[in-house]
């Protein structure tokens, strides 16, 4: 017998809802659904090679490249040499990788998503603020390692017809892009190749290495100190969310030394090719260029046949990279996170619609238009992530010594142990804000406006200053 509905609204309604277990209150339909559950024992199928090919997987994409490449492209406090760029990638990578650890483990341990996970901490309702957080960073993630996969789709077109390049502009000038890159934003061993060319092209690496940083005295601590928090900044919304994968785990322990391993090795590869073929610019224009893509346009200019089949080759390449990247590290984050802002007709898949659509509509051109918005931009979400970070790890190992009830966490009954004062926690919100506010006069400072030096120094640590803060006053 066919189902009868009360009005029209009902039936749209029940036809756009999830598929749910029957007899569940509203209450909790709004806490889980089959993505929000713990991963049942035979989904649980990731060992230790599964998360080193995951990390390499990601590591290898245009935006690690320009992270590392930003930090000897400019002046003062950016303008590292090519090794004091690789110290920084060393170092910030090693301590992001700790970072995914510690949440990792939470996720690896109970096989819950991060939206579970922040239930401890931030309330059963609370934690729907900090999952919006990461929701939103992962819709802008999308945008623009899409909008980078869409220059690669360019570099393919004016490899095999060199006249695309040439192409009249529709788009009006406040846009802040044209006709042919937005028309190509719809629709390990190329990285290789483009390393050893660029060499070539500079006529061996000796000329590259042997170039001096711009920075010296505190510009250079500083720039050091930049340049380290620009790694870890990179990692900042997959360090808060890392149970979204972990929790595939088969052991705790398949997700450790994994994850701690492959991510600095991984990521420092990847960023010393960046650097080379960054300061490689150097040596053939005069000027360092930090966006790969362009130096890779600039090879075009009076290339033969051969050389415009090698920038197709890198070009597709790259865009099969930014695809991998942008699928498991901001599609299916953005699609799981939105799942508990609404469980009830939410999924992971159309969460990922979402995304896209979010992604685009953000404009992700002006993010990249110069190496200073986008380690302003960076630096500016590390802010707000950090603090989301600081109370979680504090709330699991320094607070509850690694224990969760399970079953409460899905559970909005006020007399649950994560429902606080009505389903909001306000030690960790406090925490948060302190972990935020501590950085906000820094911020204030990164986008022009004038403030104290101090200040200035502080938002620099953002990351670290955040967590500090934000875990600090949290224990306390």
């Amino acid at each position: 017998m066919a189902k009868l509905y009360p009005s029209r609204f009902a039936r749209i309604q029940d036809k756009l809802a999830t598929h749910s277990e029957p007899g569940l209150t509203n209450a909790q339909l709004l806490l889980v659904n089959h993505d929000l559950q713990p991963v049942e024992p035979e989904r649980r199928q990731w060992g230790f090679w599964n998360f080193v090919g995951f990390w390499i997987a990601d590591c290898f994409n245009i935006n690690t490249w320009m992270i590392a490449s930003s930090m000897i492209s400019g002046t003062g406090t950016a303008g590292l040499s090519w090794w004091q760029a690789w110290i920084c990638v060393w170092i910030g990578y090693t301590v992001a990788g700790t970072f995914i650890c510690m949440t990792g483990r939470i996720g690896a341990t109970y096989h819950i998503p991060f939206p579970v996970v922040a239930r401890a901490s931030f309330g059963i309702w609370g934690s729907l603020w900090p999952v919006f957080n990461r929701a939103a960073m992962a819709c802008i993630w999308y945008g623009v390692q899409s909008w980078i996969g869409g220059e690669c789709v360019t570099l393919m077109i004016r490899a095999i017809w060199p006249q695309y390049g040439t192409l009249p502009n529709s788009m009006p000038a406040s846009s802040g892009t044209d006709t042919m890159n937005f028309k190509a934003y719809l629709v390990p061993t190329a990285g290789i190749a483009y390393f050893i060319w660029t060499i070539v092209k500079a006529h061996g690496i000796g000329p590259i290495v042997k170039q001096p940083g711009n920075a010296t005295g505190s510009d250079l601590g500083w720039g050091m100190v930049l340049g380290i928090m620009s790694s870890i900044a990179n990692f900042a919304t997959l360090i808060v969310n890392d149970p979204d994968f972990s929790r595939f785990a088969r052991r705790p322990s398949d997700a450790f030394l994994s994850q701690f391993i492959t991510i600095p090795v991984g990521f420092a590869i990847t960023s010393f090719i960046g650097i080379i073929v960054s300061s490689s610019s150097t040596v053939l224009y005069g000027a360092p260029i930090w966006n790969p893509l362009q130096l890779l346009g600039n090879l075009l200019e009076g290339a033969n046949s051969a050389e415009r089949f090698g920038v197709f080759v890198i070009a597709a390449a790259f865009a099969l990279a930014q695809l991998g990247t942008n699928i498991a590290a901001n599609s299916v984050s953005a699609g799981t996170d939105m799942t508990a802002l609404l469980p009830r007709y939410v999924n992971i898949r159309r969460g990922g619609y979402v995304c896209a659509i979010v992604g685009l509509v953000m404009c992700p051109w002006n993010l990249l238009s110069t190496s200073n918005k986008f380690t302003t931009y960076l630096s500016a979400y590390s802010v707000f992530l950090s603090s989301i970070a600081g109370v979680i790890i504090a709330d699991y190992y320094l607070v509850r010594r690694g224990y969760l009830r399970l079953r409460d966490l899905y559970s909005a009954q006020a007399t649950g142990p994560y429902y606080y004062t009505l389903g909001f926690h306000w030690r960790g919100y406090a925490a948060y804000l302190g972990g935020i506010l501590v950085n906000i006069v820094g911020f204030v400072g990164a986008i022009g406006v004038p403030v104290p030096k101090g200040a200035s120094y502080v938002y620099n640590l953002n990351f670290f200053v955040g967590f500090i803060v934000s875990s600090g006053l949290y224990w306390g």
